[in-house]
């Protein structure tokens, strides 16, 4: 097996196997996210709105990261409307409230009910019972994910500013 080849293929497991890896060895967050094969959505929002970049830089980054089955669950026309060039704003902020700065493995929360502020500066409510974790309102359904630059929380649901995102049609 070629070298790096490992660390993404042992990623992949974990993101889709739900193991617990807080510190191990992973490429990127988008290498991790790739290899996953669930992201695709994700990934193809992120190259629009320009943040492929960071999520490959050097972080370290939180992301809570949608499967494509969140996506999918959006209102019909959404995805397809925010992927819009007239829209990039709109899907920049959508994609920032999924980003924190930082490592937070979902180990580190010691209080039932805490938050994060996420790079678009707007805090994600973050609650623990027991060993399950939501963020807002999604739940966190593969936790602590490690890459190099940070660490992947994959959730069932696309995360929402407060302030209404209205894309324009």
């Amino acid at each position: 097996m070629r070298p790096g080849r490992t660390k993404r293929v042992f990623a992949a497991a974990c993101l889709s196997g739900g193991l617990f890896v807080h510190g191990a060895l992973a490429a990127d967050l988008v290498d991790t996210a790739r290899a996953a094969g669930k992201f695709t959505i994700l990934l193809k929002a992120a190259d629009a709105a320009g943040m492929t970049a960071m999520l490959r830089g050097p972080g370290p980054f939180t992301i809570f990261a949608p499967t494509d089955e969140a996506f999918q669950a959006l209102p019909p026309g959404m995805l397809d409307t925010l992927l819009k060039p007239e829209n990039l704003d709109k899907l920049k902020k959508v994609l920032g409230y999924h980003v924190a700065f930082g490592r937070l493995a979902t180990t580190d929360l010691k209080d039932p009910l805490s938050s994060v502020v996420m790079t678009i500066g707007a805090p994600v409510v973050l609650k623990k019972e027991g060993n399950a974790v939501s963020a807002n309102d999604a739940h966190v359904v593969t936790a602590n994910v490690a890459a190099d630059n940070g660490v992947v929380q994959v959730i069932d649901k696309v995360l929402m500013p407060a302030t209404p995102v209205q894309p324009r049609t």
